[in-house]
């Protein structure tokens, strides 16, 4: 604890530490691994009896720690949610307005604040807030906004999606592997650990390509799926081998002997595909890209065996946007300026226990469409513009049908009214006002293509024989 805390009375110090647990007084800060998968919906889990998908790993975490199952992405599509876990900032505040979008230079993110206080930054695998489209290719050394621009000293990524025997960047130096994508990426961050966990504090970030389309999975993990399409036999199977690196993630936690001072948290970044059999959702309505519980409403897993003793299942609304404050929570480490908006909370009391409602409603905006979920209500539109918006009971309808606005419109009112409050605050954000320019600074790139870009021209002629580029590159070639 800070100092300042010296001058409460010892009750009122007893009853804060009770609240926020002991983690913030710690010895040792916490090791902090945040592991997000790419398209995979609610309901694919088999701690959620999915019809035809086990997930062994993901379940032996859900059994040891706190399960979230009313947990949500930052909007129904994946840089977004990106830019949310890392600033703890809705996506338009950001810049970051759907896929593809650059996260801006002027944003402060969660690894920069942590390496500022000694922890030592990683990142594995996914980007995607460069402002590049097309399936991933790995990231330029010159590119302004790799890794780097925002706080992770490590790191090899690639620019969005990727699948087996990938090509990632290594600091900005091309590397080929054989495998599995997600058990390539937890190898490498396994490494980091492995080099840098004895010597300091880390935190690393593992973002997954799969399930994302393309889809292509090893033989052997495609067995079981047999009675399904080509597509979805190859989409579970991704999954397969995806749990499977979650595994091989947290028995090299306990080799490394790091596993019970290790804040381990799992998602999703948005709901899940709609053409996958069976279904990915769990029977929500709607599925990525869109503002229904199909498209937001993802699995998540926080395992921290030190503080975390008994495992728990928690129906407490909480979000992407809570990450950022709970880590700092943990970590004891401020945020640098407390007057730039955040819409998140920390979620610390949580893991001690039950805290009641959630205080602070959790808001979306993404392409025109809006929702705010306070607790067990959610207010929707579907178009600002329009200003038509629905009301639903979670808790009585989560499958979102009945719009109960004109029954409780004292509720619809008020909750219309603090999401459009919210909306103009963003607005401002987005204008650039919380930065201490007061304006966004010139030179933030606008989405493109990859093969829109000069510096990888060179390489175009070897990956057209790569089957992940090869449709893109005769596409452009015609």
């Amino acid at each position: 604890m800070k100092m300042i805390l010296g001058r409460l009375g010892l009750v009122s110090l007893m009853a804060l530490v009770v609240s926020v647990g002991s983690m913030v007084a710690r010895a040792s800060p916490p090791h902090i691994v945040l592991v997000m998968a790419d398209d995979q919906g609610w309901g694919q889990t088999g701690y959620y009896n999915h019809p035809v998908l086990k997930t062994p790993h993901l379940d032996a975490m859900a059994e040891s720690g706190l399960r979230f199952d009313r947990f949500y992405a930052g909007a129904p599509v994946c840089s977004p949610t990106r830019a949310s876990v890392l600033t703890g900032r809705a996506n338009d505040r950001t810049g970051v307005l759907s896929h593809g979008y650059a996260l801006r230079r002027q944003e402060i993110t969660l690894p920069a604040i942590l390496s500022k206080a000694g922890y030592r930054t990683g990142h594995f695998g996914k980007w995607h807030l460069n402002a590049l489209r097309g399936p991933g290719v790995p990231i330029l050394k010159s590119d302004d906004h790799n890794p780097s621009e925002f706080g992770f000293e490590a790191w090899l990524s690639v620019t969005n999606f990727f699948d087996r025997d990938p090509i990632l960047s290594r600091l900005g130096q091309f590397e080929e592997f054989e495998g599995d994508s997600s058990e390539v990426v937890v190898e490498q961050a396994l490494a980091f650990l492995q080099k840098n966990a004895k010597q300091a504090p880390t935190f690393t970030v593992i973002w997954y390509g799969t399930p994302h389309s393309p889809f292509k999975a090893a033989d052997a993990d495609v067995a079981g799926f047999e009675k399904l399409d080509e597509g979805s036999r190859n989409h579970y199977g991704e999954l397969v081998a995806m749990d499977r690196s979650i595994g091989a993630l947290r028995k090299g936690l306990r080799k490394l002997e790091i596993a019970d001072n290790t804040v381990l948290w799992f998602c999703s970044d948005n709901g899940g595909l709609p053409k996958i059999k069976p279904d990915t959702v769990g029977g929500l309505r709607g599925n990525k890209g869109t503002i229904y519980e199909g498209g937001l409403r993802v699995p998540a897993i926080l395992e921290w065996p030190e503080e975390i003793k008994e495992p728990r299942v928690t129906n407490y609304p909480a979000s992407v946007l809570d990450i950022l404050p709970t880590i700092l929570a943990i970590t004891d480490v401020q945020y640098p300026e407390p007057k730039r908006p955040l819409d998140g909370v920390s979620l610390v009391p949580l893991m001690g226990g039950g805290i009641g409602a959630r205080k602070k409603p959790i808001p979306f905006r993404h392409v025109g469409r809006a929702a705010l979920i306070d607790n067990n209500m959610k207010l929707l539109t579907n178009s600002m513009q329009k200003g038509a918006f629905a009301l639903y009971d979670l808790t009585k309808d989560p499958t979102e049908q009945n719009d109960i606005a004109k029954k409780y419109p004292d509720t619809f009112n008020e909750m219309r009214q603090q999401l459009l409050k919210w909306s103009r605050g963003v607005d401002a954000s987005a204008a650039g006002k919380d930065y201490p320019s007061g304006k966004v600074d010139a030179g933030e790139p606008e989405p493109r293509f990859w093969t829109d870009v000069d510096e990888y021209k060179p390489y175009f002629d070897q990956w057209r024989t790569r089957w992940e580029y090869s449709s893109r590159l005769n596409q452009r070639k015609k």
